[in-house]
């Protein structure tokens, strides 16, 4: 096969490809996922109440949660706004609003409508109103309109899938360096629990525990990651200087990682970390995007321009696609090696941070499996195991899609040990169509 025209299909492959499998992915779980919806926020209450313009006493009944009340809040926000009056607020049980009603009865209140959600407004007390309630006048029952829209498409979960992923795909930027190279990092995983069990133990022993101020907080974060970055730096010198296979080195280095992270745990989470602490994993900005998506994009954005503007990444590119003609260049071969093994270690020490803040704790444990998935997302993203071509934006397409993935198969209801099976066999076709790209090439 021409070599021009077998080159355009793999960059299609490693591109264009993964993107299309993505938004087929989206397309599918958006079919698949279609479902009545019930609104039940405040932009629903607000909406529900404008349309009771002349409605003097209404009733509001909610179950006793927070949504519900933050639900109930906006009817009685507009409705005071609109010049009527919200007798009561119901937040319990039917037998509380068969009660109240029946006190309301006997008070001789008139009411000109009864609001709901989509989950009181089923409840049997409210059926044959004027048989059970003659003396309340003739009330109406009205709750939020219902909509048919993919679950998948929900606001909330498009953000739940983009947060979840952040650390996978925090460290899959360093992964991608290394394997541009033709090497691996297998010590990633451990190196999260490391991180996290590093950063809580500091904050609690040094930097004030639970009243730990923000400059400690940002102090033991940087020790944690400039620790991990260092582990990183002794990789790549044993895979660069002494010619140790990657492979060795790195399940090494995975073993240290996660036997330090249980000495210096005791095998226990630490958990004595602030509030404030948890403002990187779960805070969110003033348009409501998790803080940890934000710092990904950065991430991503720095590392994109790094591998396509900068002399490093034609290097990295370069020792990945024949060490021996890029040395001969005047390349630094064992410089580029140990700079990527010392970014994939610091991004697996930042994403260890960012697991601790999520979960406010520390625990050995952490970061279980997650190399494979790193691994899986880089492969998946077009980036080719003998090193020399992929690029950052195919890996964030490729964590992306592992996301997906896997949030579809928790909307449709398979169980943990099937969606192993299937993210298996994803990793596994993902492979295929890199030994394809390659053969192609070839």
């Amino acid at each position: 096969m021409n070599s021009a025209l077998a080159g355009k299909i793999s960059g299609w492959l490693a591109g264009r490809g993964m993107l299309l499998v993505l938004l087929l992915l989206a397309v599918f779980l958006g079919f698949a996922t279609l479902a009545d919806q019930n609104p039940n926020d405040a932009d629903a209450g607000t909406a529900l109440a404008k349309t009771l313009d002349g409605s003097k006493n209404i009733l509001i009944v909610v179950r006793p949660s927070e949504e519900d009340a933050i639900f109930a809040q906006a009817i009685e926000s507009q409705t005071i706004m609109q010049k009527g009056r919200v007798v009561e607020i119901i937040k319990g049980t039917p037998s509380e609003a068969r009660a109240c009603l029946e006190r309301l009865q006997k008070e001789g209140v008139k009411l000109d409508a009864i609001v709901c959600n989509h989950f009181t407004a089923t409840w049997s007390i409210f059926e044959n109103m004027d048989t059970k309630f003659p003396g309340l006048g003739d009330v109406k029952i009205v709750e939020p309109a219902s909509y048919r829209w993919p679950n998948f498409f929900k606001r909330d979960n498009l953000v739940n899938i983009v947060n979840q992923i952040a650390v996978i795909a925090i460290l899959a930027v360093g992964m991608t360096f290394v394997i541009l190279t033709g090497g691996i990092d297998l010590s990633v995983g451990a190196m999260i629990a490391f991180s996290a069990v590093l950063v809580a133990r500091l904050i609690r022993d040094y930097g004030g525990g639970t009243e730990a101020q923000a400059p400690a907080l940002i102090a033991c974060s940087l020790a944690a990651v400039g620790v991990c970055a260092l582990m990183g730096m002794f990789s790549g010198t044993m895979v660069a200087c002494f010619s140790i296979p990657p492979f060795i080195t790195t399940l090494a280095m995975m073993l240290i990682a996660g036997g330090m992270a249980y000495l210096i745990s005791d095998g226990q989470s630490i958990d004595r970390v602030p509030e404030s602490f948890m403002w990187l994993g779960r805070g969110t900005t003033l348009m409501r995007i998790p803080v940890a998506v934000v710092l990904t994009a950065i991430i991503y954005l720095i590392a994109h321009l790094a591998m396509t503007r900068t002399v490093f990444g034609r290097y990295v590119y370069a020792v990945g696609g024949n060490r021996e003609a890029a040395r001969l260049s005047g390349v630094s071969v064992l410089g580029v090696l140990i700079l990527v093994y010392t970014l994939s270690g610091a991004l697996a020490g930042l994403g260890g941070v960012v697991m601790a803040s999520q979960l406010k704790s520390g625990a050995p444990t952490y970061g279980h499996m997650y190399e494979l998935y790193v691994i899986a997302a880089v492969v998946v993203g077009g980036t080719s195991l003998a090193g020399g071509e992929g690029k950052i934006t195919g890996t964030l397409i490729g964590a992306l899609i592992l996301a997906v993935i896997q949030n579809g198969m928790n909307l449709l209801g398979f169980d943990s040990n099937t969606q192993k099976c299937i993210l298996g066999g994803v990793l596994l076709l993902a492979i295929l169509l890199d030994g394809s790209r390659l053969k192609l090439i070839k």
